[in-house]
């Protein structure tokens, strides 16, 4: 019974991470402008993986996604390809959890090798954790640098909101995987100690019972 409540909190818990790792792929500020001490500003800018937009202080945006590849920057496309691998591990994540559940009868219905499904979920999860936390860590360590370093003539921009939904994603998921793997339990029988004779026969027993004496050998036998 317990396993069976963390194998269905460590689902939930990789269910909400992969709908995070969602959002925050999705996410078109990861990175926004900063205006330093300016009370006022006419417009703002922001970018994600895929896209840059502008705001004006009338509130109208205009996004405009990135037409080359080669032209981007290396950790850019390195943060796109780990977050891509981390919603593909992620979504396996989500089948096996499903499949291993002891409560469903998807799959097997063995008890170990269900166990041993969880565990392979788990892993998928700790492992799509791992890229997005990558992914993100990387992504705002240019950020920080580009903002601290004097000598940077461009853009200075800061944190944006689709890092912190992939660094809950990263802790959501590593989370659930942990406590997947966690419930897995082998159901080998344990070892008896000693052994066991078994012993059948096709031919029914008979048991040796001695007669009773009888009265007259009795008295024969007491002078």
């Amino acid at each position: 019974m317990a396993s069976t409540v963390f194998q269905l909190m460590g689902m939930f818990l990789g269910i909400v991470g992969w709908c995070l790792e969602s959002s925050s792929i999705n996410s078109a500020v990861w990175r926004k402008s900063s205006h330093g001490e300016a009370v006022v500003t006419a417009s703002s800018q922001f970018e994600g993986l895929w896209m840059s937009c502008a705001s004006n202080s009338l509130g109208a945006i205009h996004c405009q996604r990135f037409k080359t590849v080669l032209g981007l920057s290396g950790y850019i496309q390195a943060c796109r390809a780990l977050m891509i691998i981390a919603l593909i591990l992620g979504l396996l994540g989500v089948i096996l959890a499903a499949m291993g559940l002891k409560c469903t009868k998807l799959g097997s219905t063995s008890e170990e090798t269900k166990g041993k499904i969880s565990l392979t979920a788990g892993i998928m999860f700790i492992l799509s954790g791992v890229c997005v936390m990558v992914a993100v860590s990387w992504y705002a360590a240019r950020v920080v640098q580009e903002f601290t370093n004097p000598f940077y003539g461009g853009t200075k921009y800061e944190l944006g909101a689709g890092l912190y939904l992939g660094w809950a994603a990263a802790t959501m998921a590593i989370l659930g995987g942990g406590i997947l793997c966690s419930s897995f339990k082998s159901s080998r029988p344990a070892q008896t100690r000693g052994h066991d004779y078994k012993y059948s026969s096709t031919q029914p027993q008979k048991i040796y019972m001695p007669a009773p004496a009888s009265e007259n050998s009795a008295s024969k036998a007491y002078v």
